[in-house]
């Protein structure tokens, strides 16, 4: 067998093993633990949950503690007679127009857009402060800009980089078994 047949052989099995490995990294990427990555989810009202509030302000006053982006979740809990439903502007919020459409409890609502306005449909619980309104990339209030990128770096904590490690030596244990056989 030539050099050159040698040399294109292992090229394969190279190739193949950086093949797996970047496999492994999209389809593990918690493997890596980058932050920034993954969408958080919120429950909305936190332990309140979504009730008839204290005051009108509550719902605004715990959105403009958060920082939302798009591709995150809102977890609307409750028990009891209540319903939400998404709104689709301001006006309508305002106004707590019905959407017609309103979901059960539990449900989990994925932001999609810069603006999003839900609201209990049912009796005058929204008219009674049962509503919330979400702005992406800054709190509610937009008095401050949104936070830099994340950096990936911070996240790099010594159970990541032994998960990190770990799966490089993966790599190098099917490479040496590659050239082995």
């Amino acid at each position: 067998m030539g050099s050159r047949s040698i040399v294109k052989g292992m090229m394969n099995k190279m190739n193949m093993v950086m093949a797996c490995f970047m496999v492994m990294a999209v389809a593990f990427p918690s493997l890596l633990n980058l932050k920034g990555a993954t969408a958080e989810d919120y429950v909305v009202g936190d332990s309140l949950g979504w009730v008839i509030p204290p005051n009108t302000s509550f719902y605004s006053e715990w959105a403009a503690s958060k920082t939302f982006q798009i591709g995150d979740g809102l977890v609307f809990n409750w028990t009891g007679d209540h319903n939400v439903g998404k709104v689709a502007s301001k006006e309508e919020y305002d106004n707590c127009t019905d959407p017609g459409i309103v979901f059960g409890p539990g449900v989990r609502i994925e932001i999609t857009s810069a603006e999003e306005y839900y609201i209990c449909t049912v009796g005058d619980h929204c008219d009674r402060g049962q509503k919330v309104a979400i702005t992406v990339g800054s709190a509610a209030n937009n008095s401050s800009p949104p936070p830099p990128p994340p950096s990936y770096a911070s996240s790099l904590t010594p159970t990541t980089l032994g998960s990190f490690f770990g799966l490089i030596i993966s790599t190098l244990v099917a490479i040496s078994f590659l050239n082995h056989s």
